[in-house]
């Protein structure tokens, strides 16, 4: 058995490499792990997102938590933004998430947050990893956990989220697409506080239409309807809606680069942005830093996951981050990324701008970037990149692209996939060097 967390918790297709029997012993050595040092009986909260698998690992994940002794409170169908929020709020001991974020259907995760609300430290995990395979010390009579099921929780969560703007967003008419995710339980609770005009998408889950075709990884549907009915901006989430992208009246993206510039300078010329710096990671466009260097910001930059960003900002005392993919965490105010809670702060600073969305990031400039990903088995990804022909490729890439270009190629945290990033100041460069480093992995025999 090789490491089971990746960057964003445990993943797998479900009944494949990530079993129930797997969500069980998480559970029972989570628990164990997580509440050790602690004198009472362990409260820990589940929430899932709409896959068809999630009930299945809720019941491992809950059956394990009580056999070790730990009480359990079922959020339901809920965003994972919202099980980091209500762990801390409700004073639980855990949070464990159940999706696998912006994957097809038929992948599932388990995601586990401390206490505080945040994503779990390296050492922790391997905690975990360990009492998972040694195994646990099994309850009985009075001792083994009760299970309750919460309906109302998940209000306190729509409360957070509308509450963290003080525009009413009036004049604004807006597109909002749900992935069939669990934005779907939230989105329109959220957004109907508010006196913009505004259409939910995509809010119909069957178990197995999550991410399909629509949702942040899938914006082509969502910028032909906001252009077809003359929208004024689209906001897209992930399956567990901590992403968020956005897309401009015109049907242009708007991506987690641009929405971190237009957050953070708002909060400069508010006297908020920490050190006048954002946490990026070594994903991020070009233009977005040189959009910060004009206008006196300076950017961190992490390692690709979120969870990279937050360790980076507790480190440093900032107070904004994020990713090019829609992650952004305001730790001032939240302890995850939180695709909804992102939109209102980007919705409210457009409404008050008086401007159009095209106009509103128009002072951030796209260098040419290609990402393509590379589909490879989950045993050698990690290896591929110091394959010779892998890295003569990435050398002779290096040669066309000359002094001003980026190359980035990195095995995926979550799926059975190399990402090659390729970014550099002309478009036929950049497509040329990434092809022949993806035809220089695809030859590679696995």
């Amino acid at each position: 058995m090789g490491r089971l967390f990746g960057t964003d918790g445990i993943r797998g297709v479900a009944n494949e490499n990530l079993s129930v029997d797997l969500a069980l012993r998480a559970g029972q050595a989570a628990a164990e792990v997580l509440t050790e040092a602690s004198n009472h009986k362990p409260l820990i909260l589940i929430g899932k997102d709409t896959r068809i698998s999630s009930d299945m690992f809720e019941a491992a994940l809950t059956a394990g938590i009580c056999s070790v002794g730990g009480d359990v409170l079922l959020l339901g169908t809920v965003p994972t933004p919202a099980v980091a929020y209500l762990t801390k709020k409700l004073g639980a001991d855990a949070g464990i998430m159940i999706s696998a974020s912006h994957n097809p259907y038929e992948h599932n995760g388990i995601k586990i947050f401390n206490s505080e609300g945040f994503k779990l430290s390296d050492e922790l995990e391997d905690r975990i990893e360990e009492r998972i395979k040694s195994g646990v010390k099994l309850k009985t009579h009075d001792g083994i956990g009760a299970v309750k099921r919460s309906d109302t929780a998940i209000q306190q969560y729509i409360d957070h989220v509308a509450g963290c703007i003080h525009s009413d967003l009036k004049g604004l008419r807006i597109l909002v697409d749900c992935a069939n995710g669990s934005a779907s339980v939230t989105a329109k609770s959220i957004f109907e506080r508010f006196k913009a005009e505004t259409e939910i998408l995509f809010d119909s889950p069957n178990g197995i239409n999550i991410n399909s075709r629509c949702g942040s990884t899938h914006l082509e549907s969502l910028a032909k309807m906001v252009v077809a009915g003359g929208y004024d901006v689209g906001i897209a989430f992930d399956g567990d809606a901590d992403r968020c992208l956005v897309v401009n009246e015109k049907g242009e993206t708007v991506d987690g680069d641009a929405i971190m510039a237009i957050c953070g300078l708002h909060m400069k010329k508010a006297g908020k942005l920490a050190k006048d710096t954002i946490v990026a990671t070594v994903m991020s466009n070009l233009g977005f830093h040189m959009f910060l260097e004009e206008n006196g910001m300076k950017a961190i930059t992490a390692p690709v996951g979120d969870r990279y960003v937050l360790e980076e900002m507790q480190k440093g005392g900032y107070v904004l981050g994020g990713e090019q993919s829609g992650h952004l965490i305001f730790l001032d105010e939240e302890t995850t990324g939180d695709g909804q809670f992102t939109a209102m702060k980007y919705l409210e600073i457009l409404a008050e701008s008086g401007l159009k969305a095209s106009e509103l990031n128009a002072g951030i400039k796209q260098y040419p970037q290609v990402l393509k990903n590379v589909k490879v088995h989950q045993d050698v990804k990690h290896v591929l990149a110091e394959n010779e022909a892998v890295k003569a490729a990435i050398g002779e890439a290096q040669d066309i692209l000359g002094k001003n270009g980026r190359i980035l190629v990195r095995p995926s945290g979550t799926e059975p996939l190399v990402r090659v990033m390729v970014e550099g100041f002309d478009d036929a460069q950049v497509n040329k060097a990434c092809d022949l480093i993806v035809a220089a992995i695809e030859n590679v025999k696995q």
